[in-house]
Parts: structure tokens; C-alpha cells; sequence
């Protein structure tokens, strides 16, 4: 018997206790995955293919000791200044840094200079500054697309409608390896209008599949509050934070 729909936003983890230990964040990371894994189920999807990204900006670097002997090793950040600083003092651990945040090209060479993944390209100005330095570092970067698929003024990425030309110009980076697409929903608990982003997103990441522009397809889509919903209208990388390393400082975004 299939279980009921969870809702399209989880109460916000703010009152969950501080992962203080290695076995705390197990726990939580454990907890993730299998509300991961019961959207797989529900979807008829093999679980394996989904991505949990751990989102650690603002977190500690001590705390991020502790997930990385938990398991973790990829941590996603939206700040250049602040992932390049924590990429420095946790360089012996080996971790993947992913960049999800908006980026201005004046930072493109702090970014190939660590970053493995860069999942916020909206603007070929930016495409052109990373590959620039990256052909400098003789590196290669994963890169994703964001899509602003709610619309919402507050949110950075491309209109759904310029995507499809977007990916077709970024061939000419050489040292860009464009692995899919990224979107955040609108912030509502509106079910179907959260799907609505979510489908809007695959349905151009399923046209880049035909027409070979969007490389293997990935979707980074959902975090902690809508990442049922994501999985289950696709997803392969769901980006969460808070449930996994604690409620962040107040005032910080």
C-alpha cells in the first residue's frame, strides 16, 4: 500500500538540537535519506540515482570535522569568501566543494582555484570568466544551470525560456562540463504549484537530453523542506542544510 503524501513543506528543523558528535549527525544524515528514500519508493525510483548534497554554510568547521568522519565528503556553500576559507582549513580531508550560490565574476578565480561543482551558472559573463581561469589552472569544473522556475524577483537564474539558447552557447568553454540543470521552487506550502517548478525544470532538462546540450541530465532540485517533492517529480540532487547540521546563527541567510 503506497504511504500517504507527506506534506509539501516539513516544519522548519530551527528547533532541533546542535549535532554535537559524530553519532548525532549520523543520525540526522540517516534521517534524510530516508525520507529521500521513501519518495524514491513512491516514485518507483531506484534511490541510488538521488544525490544528497550537505549544505554547511554558516556551519562551524569543527562541525564539519564531525560530518566528514560521519560520512560526508561534498559540502555545498553559497558563499565564495566563506567556502574558499573552509576549502583552506579543511584541505586534509579531501572534500568536494560545491558552490550553490550566486556568483559575480570578480570571485571566478577564487572558484577554479578549489570548487569541484558550480551548480548557480546563469550568465555567460560568468561562463566565460570561469573557463578563463580555469584554462589557466588547467582545471575543468562541473557546472549546472539555474533556472528561475518560480519566477519570484528575489531568486537569481535564467526565465525558463532562455534556456534552451543558454546551453547551446556554452560549448565554446571548453573547461566547463555542463552536467545539468538547478532550480529553487517557489517558497509557498502550495503543493502543486512547488511541483510546477520542479516539472518545468526536467521538462527542459528532458529537452537538453534530445538535443545534447545539458550534458548527463542531473537535476539539483529540493532541500530540506521540499525535497519529497522534488524526488518524486525527478530530482538526482537534493540540497539540505539545516536537517543535517542544525538550526543556523539567527540572521543569517
Amino acid at each position: 500500500m503506497t504511504e500517504p503524501q507527506p506534506p509539501g513543506r516539513v516544519p522548519s528543523p530551527a528547533s532541533q538540537p546542535v549535532p554535537t558528535t559524530v553519532e548525532d549527525l549520523r543520525r540526522n544524515l540517516a534521517a534524510v535519506r530516508a525520507r529521500i528514500a521513501s519518495a524514491a519508493e513512491r516514485a518507483g525510483r531506484d534511490v541510488a540515482g538521488i544525490r544528497l548534497l550537505p549544505v554547511s554554510k554558516t556551519v562551524p568547521e569543527e562541525r564539519l570535522r564531525l560530518a566528514h568522519a560521519a560520512g560526508v565528503t561534498q559540502m555545498g556553500e553559497n558563499k565564495v569568501q566563506e567556502a574558499r576559507r573552509k576549502a583552506r582549513a579543511l584541505a586534509d580531508l579531501g572534500i568536494r566543494w560545491v558552490l550553490i550560490g550566486h556568483l559575480q565574476t570578480n570571485k571566478a578565480g577564487d572558484v577554479a582555484s578549489f570548487a569541484d561543482e558550480f551548480q548557480a551558472l546563469d550568465s555567460l559573463r560568468v561562463a566565460q570568466a570561469l573557463d578563463r581561469r580555469l584554462q589557466a589552472a588547467g582545471r575543468g569544473l562541473d557546472v549546472y544551470v539555474q533556472v528561475n522556475s518560480s519566477g519570484e524577483a528575489s531568486k537569481f537564474g535564467l526565465e525558463p525560456a532562455e534556456v534552451p539558447a543558454f546551453l547551446a552557447a556554452l560549448p565554446v568553454f571548453s573547461s566547463l562540463r555542463v552536467r545539468g540543470l538547478m532550480t529553487l521552487a517557489a517558497r509557498t506550502d502550495d503543493q502543486a504549484r512547488v511541483r510546477e517548478c520542479f516539472r518545468t525544470v526536467r521538462a527542459l532538462r528532458d529537452a537538453g537530453l534530445q538535443d545534447g546540450t545539458v550534458g548527463d541530465g542531473q537535476l539539483s532540485m529540493g532541500m530540506s523542506g521540499d525535497l519529497e517533492l522534488a524526488v518524486e517529480e525527478g530530482s538526482t540532487c537534493v540540497r539540505v542544510g539545516q536537517a543535517v547540521f542544525g538550526p543556523r546563527p539567527t540572521g543569517s541567510r
